[in-house]
């Protein structure tokens, strides 16, 4: 017997009023408090980074390899899944999330060899946010030079 759309809907009101809830504003909280610690961080790096003589301009790439060597340490050690689940979108959305991105894919295929595995399927999760990125970067210099004259 094939389901109506009306009992379907009845059954998804009474999954919802009966369901667990979902804790919303404590989820919030923790991506706020994770995100902002792992900018702190950040920060920190490159507040260092400026006090042994840098600038600010050149500090930012080292900060960012430096976050992202972070990120890859965490996630080899189990870490980084930890503070992902604690943080949710506060840890993934940082550099930091980039990084466990490639590393954990990189991890799950190790036993498939370098190449076939750890090579191949290392970006199945950042090669599309890489080349998306790389696309959205060339489109706005363009329109930027189109606006500003070369």
């Amino acid at each position: 017997m094939k389901a109506s759309g009306e009992q379907t809907r009845r059954y998804l009101e009474l999954v919802a009023r009966r369901g667990p809830k979902k804790p919303v504003l404590r989820n919030a909280v923790m991506a706020f408090l994770v995100g902002g610690a792992i900018c702190v961080v950040g920060q920190l790096i490159l507040n260092i980074l400026v006090a042994r003589g840098m600038t600010p301009q050149s500090a930012a790439p080292p900060t960012s390899a430096l976050m992202v060597a972070l990120g890859s340490l965490l996630t080899g050690i189990g870490l980084y899944d930890e503070i992902g689940r604690v943080g949710g979108m506060g840890a993934a959305l940082p550099i930091t999330g980039f990084a466990n991105s490639i590393v954990a894919a990189a991890m799950e295929y190790k036993r498939e060899g370098f190449i076939l595995g750890v090579g191949a399927r290392m970006f199945t999760v950042a090669g599309p946010v890489i080349v998306y990125g790389l696309l959205a970067a060339v489109l706005a210099g363009l329109v930027t030079l189109l606006l500003r004259g070369a």
